[in-house]
């Protein structure tokens, strides 16, 4: 509640920052025009220019902002566009002639039967065409944030299918890179002459492990016991490879079975032990797993290769990279030239982002290319709501006895009600989201023809 306050608390602050600050162009504007040079006059200029901005800029901004709570731009876009429409009229309309009233009657004297009269009729209109133009301003303004902020969470999104992806890739690549895989069937080779016992429990082992890869591949996070019974298989398999040579301390129970970690990490970094540091008797690799404030402790000691060159981190950095996109607590990595230490963050689920839909088939996607066609129409109506009211100006101007201004009004006001139409998928004559409908009527019929084929 406090950081919702908060919140709009800043928000008014800006809109009223903006307010007055259109407040004093308007002023000094129309101080110019009216060569309002008095105290006087510049005071009251200043005091009608502060009205219109505070009551319509100000306001629309905070009705803005209550229609933004209570529709979402993207998953609610028809209604937050008809709540809009219908509420921004209303208030402006409203609005202007409170304003043009205090303005009007009680401070230049007029009558209050000639509010509705004459030349004060136009000078409704106008205020309202252009009131509804800096309206428009406020609800653009609202919708781009919105929109802003929905194009950063899909880019996020994206990264952890990406990221997902390739580290599922790199975790089956290394579970199946040729070195391992060779080495593994000589084991198995020489096992099969010595001890036959023994090699029908290799390949035992070393079909679970492939079996756990599969199983596991399109999951974001499992369980921590599956994946610690999955460690000790493939360290006992290790263990048959390089016998008395690799040491291993695995916990055979934990602290709370609901504990996720990310899938295959535990195989990345043991192959990576393996891989980095001498295996043999007289230097055994010795690992041990274990918990430790809300961490998994992968720990080994270091008998580095000679030969085994720079390493490249790569699996590191996938393990790193997967749990920063779907966490805030980050893999610990240490290293003091006689011990290797991996902290991976234990959870309970990914935290607020969790991805399940398909990015090219989602509801999502369909409703960003609506807020594009939506952005086009607010700019032709914003466009709208400044051209008209100049146009109405210099007609009654220049040539008050023939009204020509109700043509741009109503060809160019049907024109925003077809483009409004169309981004809400609208057609006068087939109907709603009929090019929805058409779209799977003909792609139920090529289905159809497929299946006759």
């Amino acid at each position: 509640m406090f950081a919702t306050n908060s919140n709009l608390f800043k928000e008014l602050r800006k809109d009223s920052l903006i307010s007055l600050k259109l407040a004093l162009i308007l002023g000094v504007v129309f101080i110019l025009i009216n060569q309002q040079f008095t105290v006087k006059g510049m005071a009251l200029t200043f005091l009608i220019s502060a009205m219109y901005s505070f009551t319509l800029g100000l306001g629309n901004g905070v009705l803005n902002e209550f229609l933004n709570k209570k529709w979402d731009w993207v998953t609610e876009t028809n209604s937050r566009v008809w709540a809009g429409v219908i509420a921004t009229f209303i208030y402006t309309v409203i609005a202007v002639l409170i304003i043009h009233y205090v303005q009007y009657i009680l401070i230049f004297g007029y009558k209050f039967e000639d509010f509705f009269k004459g030349f004060l009729i136009w000078v409704h209109l106008f205020a309202i065409v252009f009131s509804l133009g800096v309206a428009v301003f406020f609800h653009a303004k609202g919708f781009m944030i919105n929109w802003k902020k929905a194009m950063t969470k899909e880019s996020t999104q994206q990264q952890i299918v990406a990221k997902t992806e390739t580290a599922k890739f790199e975790s089956l690549k290394n579970q199946l890179d040729p070195h391992f895989l060779f080495n593994s069937l000589n084991v198995l080779t020489s096992l099969i002459g010595e001890n036959p016992n023994q090699a029908e429990k290799f390949t035992t082992k070393l079909s679970k492990v492939y079996r756990y890869v599969l199983e596991q591949r399109n999951k974001d996070l499992v369980p921590i016991t599956e994946e610690l019974n999955f460690a000790k298989t493939y360290m006992q398999l290790l263990g048959m490879r390089f016998e008395d040579a690799v040491k291993f301390n695995i916990p055979d129970i934990v602290s709370n079975n609901d504990l996720k970690i990310v899938p295959l990490s535990l195989q990345l970094l043991l192959e990576n032990a393996v891989k980095h540091n001498v295996v043999s008797s007289s230097k055994p690799l010795e690992i041990s797993i274990y918990e430790e404030d809300n961490y998994l402790i992968i720990e080994n000691n270091i008998n580095p290769k000679e030969a085994i060159g720079k390493s490249t981190k790569v699996g590191l950095q996938n393990i790193a990279d997967r749990y920063g996109l779907i966490t805030q607590k980050g893999v610990k990595i240490e290293n003091n030239n006689k011990t290797f230490k991996v902290s991976l963050p234990l959870l309970y689920k990914i935290n607020d982002i969790m991805y399940t839909d398909d990015l090219e088939n989602s509801k999502y996607v369909k409703a960003v290319e609506k807020v594009e066609k939506l952005k086009e129409f607010y700019q032709n109506l914003a466009s709208y709501c400044i051209v008209i009211p100049f146009l109405i100006f210099i007609n009654l101007r220049f040539s008050p006895g023939f009204h020509w201004f109700w043509f741009p009004i109503f060809g160019w006001g049907m024109g925003l009600i077809f483009h409004f139409l169309e981004v809400n998928n609208y057609n006068i004559f087939l109907g709603n989201n009929w090019e929805d409908r058409k779209i799977k009527e003909i792609m139920d019929k090529e289905n159809q023809q497929k299946n006759y084929r």
